[in-house]
């Protein structure tokens, strides 16, 4: 009789190990979850973050782009307009003669 009560009090034991060992793994489940979780929002933050400086990068070089663009367009201009008022003061002598001879 003792060997069966000391089989149902092993069995009983298993029991208990194996609801303890059940109970155990749902606890670390839950906590290797919510650890993803926080892992998963934390890589979310920071591609966003991430995403949000390379836009910003991004507009500045464009920003910084245009305004070299603009500036050289600007010293383009300003050879230009100064070709085009040489070229005219060069005409204003002979305008000048060609207005006297039709006077006089």
């Amino acid at each position: 009789m003792a060997e069966i009560s000391d089989a149902i009090a092993m069995i009983k034991k298993a029991e208990s190990d194996a609801e303890q060992l059940i109970a155990d793994s749902q606890a670390q489940s839950k906590d290797m979850i919510a650890d993803a979780n926080l892992k998963a929002e934390e890589s979310v933050s920071e591609v966003k973050i991430s995403a949000e400086e390379e836009a910003q990068k991004t507009v500045f070089d464009a920003e910084d782009k245009a305004k070299k663009e603009a500036q050289s367009i600007s010293e383009q201009s300003k050879v230009e307009v100064k070709s085009l008022k040489d070229k005219a003061m060069g005409n204003v002598d002979e305008a000048a003669s060609i207005i006297v001879k039709n006077i006089l």
